[in-house]
C-alpha cells in the first residue's frame, strides 16, 4: 500500500503517492489525467537504463515516447531546455497532454520548466528516482535551469499534476547518491521538526542500509512537511524560504565547484546546514552544542559535513560571499539567510553581520583571519 500526501492548492491541487511498486502501477494512476492514451517522457541516460522499461511496462496501454538526456547538473541548461522543448513540439505534444519527468532533481526541474513554457503551460507528472527528488524537488512546483550567474536563476512555479515516489527505485542508487539525498531529509528535521531529527539520529543508519519501511516513513514525513509549507506559501513570499536552510551556502559551493561531481547538491545542503548552525551559534542564536550535534549526525551517516570534505581547492571567504550574493533570496541587495534558534527552529533573517559570516567561512576554509 502506498502512502498518499495531498497538496491542497485549489485548482492546482495534486497527490503525492509514496511507496514500493508505483512504477508498475503508473498507468492506472496517470490514466485519469489523460485526454488521450499517450505521454511524453523526459529522462536521463542513467535513469533510462535502470527504469524506462519498467515505466513502459507499468503504463500498459498508454503509448510512451521518451527523450533521454545526459545525466548531471550540466543538463539544467539553456541548451538542454531548447532540445527538450523542440523535441516535445516534434512529438506534437498538445496542451491537454502530459509530460512525465522520470529522474532526479535535474530532470524534474528541467522537464517541469519545459512543460511550463510549452504552449504556455502543459501538465506534467513527476516520477522522482532519487531520494533528493522524492523528498524535496518533485513537490512544490519549483522548476527551472541554471544560468552562468548562478543556480536556479531561470524558472517558473508550475505545479505537477501528480507525483509518484516509488521507494523501490532507491535501491538502485549508489551509496553516495542516496546519502546526498539524505542531506535534504535531515534538513526537514533541522528546520522545523526536532522530533523528526531525533528519529533520524536513531533510525538513519538502518534507513541508509536499505530498510524499505523506514525509507518510506522518512520520505512521507519529509513530503508532509514540505506540502504543509507549500500550501501556506506557494511562491516563497514567506515561510517557504525556510526550505532553503543550508542552500545559500550550498549554491555558492556548487558554483565554486563548477556544478560538477566534486559536490552533489545534497552534499552541499548538508554542509550548508552545518555552516548555518555554526553561523547561528556564533551569533548567539542557538546553543553552542547544536552545530556539533548536526555534524555528529552527518558523520554517523558517513556524509560530508565540512568544507574540508570537498576535494580540490575552493575560493576564499570573500569570493564565496560574492557567490552567495547571487542567491535568489537577496532582497534590495541584502542577503536573506535561514538561521536557527535551535534544532527544529529555523527562521529567515536579513540581519547577518558580514564580519561574522566571513569569519565562519574563513575558519571553515582553514585560513587564518
Amino acid at each position: 500500500m502506498s502512502r498518499v500526501v495531498p497538496v491542497d492548492l485549489g485548482a492546482r491541487s495534486y497527490e503525492v503517492h509514496i511507496g514500493p511498486g508505483l512504477l508498475a502501477r503508473a498507468g492506472a494512476l496517470i490514466a485519469p489525467l489523460l485526454a488521450r492514451p499517450r505521454v511524453a517522457v523526459l529522462t536521463d541516460d542513467t535513469v533510462a537504463a535502470a527504469h524506462l522499461d519498467a515505466l513502459r511496462a507499468g503504463l500498459g496501454d498508454i503509448d510512451m515516447v521518451a527523450l533521454s538526456l545526459p545525466p548531471g547538473e550540466g543538463t539544467k541548461s539553456w541548451s538542454a531546455l531548447q532540445r527538450s522543448v523542440d523535441w516535445l513540439l516534434e512529438q506534437r505534444v498538445e496542451r491537454r497532454d502530459v509530460v512525465v519527468a522520470l529522474g532526479g532533481g535535474v530532470i524534474g526541474d528541467l522537464a517541469g520548466f519545459a512543460a511550463a513554457i510549452l504552449r504556455r503551460g502543459v501538465r506534467f507528472v513527476q516520477i522522482p528516482t532519487s531520494l533528493l527528488a522524492q523528498v524535496d524537488s518533485s513537490v512544490g512546483g519549483k522548476t527551472g535551469i541554471n544560468a552562468a550567474a548562478g543556480k536556479n536563476l531561470v524558472g517558473a512555479f508550475h505545479q505537477p499534476s501528480l507525483v509518484l515516489a516509488d521507494t523501490d527505485v532507491l535501491d538502485t542508487l549508489t551509496p553516495r547518491d542516496f546519502l546526498a539525498g539524505y542531506g535534504e531529509v535531515a534538513k526537514y528535521g533541522l528546520l522545523g521538526d526536532a522530533e523528526f531529527f531525533a528519529w533520524l539520529e536513531t533510525h538513519g543508519p538502518a534507513l541508509a542500509r536499505g530498510d524499505g519501511d523506514l525509507r518510506a516513513q522518512a520520505v512521507e514525513r519529509s513530503v508532509r512537511m514540505k506540502a504543509d509549507i507549500v500550501m501556506r506559501d506557494e511562491t516563497e513570499q514567506g515561510d517557504r524560504a525556510l526550505l532553503n536552510l543550508g542552500h545559500t551556502f550550498c549554491h555558492a559551493l556548487e558554483a565554486a565547484t563548477g556544478y560538477s561531481d566534486r559536490l552533489l547538491h545534497g552534499e552541499g545542503v548538508a554542509i550548508g546546514c552545518a555552516l548555518a548552525f555554526e553561523l547561528s551559534a556564533r551569533m548567539g542564536l542557538c546553543a553552542q552544542e547544536d552545530p556539533s550535534r548536526v555534524r555528529a549526525h552527518l558523520a554517523a551517516m558517513g556524509m560530508r559535513k565540512d568544507l574540508s570534505d570537498i576535494p580540490g581547492d575552493l575560493p576564499g571567504a570573500d569570493a564565496l560571499i560574492e557567490l552567495m550574493a547571487q542567491d535568489k533570496k537577496v532582497v534590495d541587495g541584502q542577503l536573506r539567510m535561514i538561521l536557527a534558534r535551535g534544532i527544529g527552529d529555523a527562521f529567515v533573517t536579513g540581519d547577518v553581520p558580514p564580519a561574522v559570516l566571513r569569519d565562519v567561512l574563513r575558519d571553515a576554509l582553514g585560513k587564518k583571519i
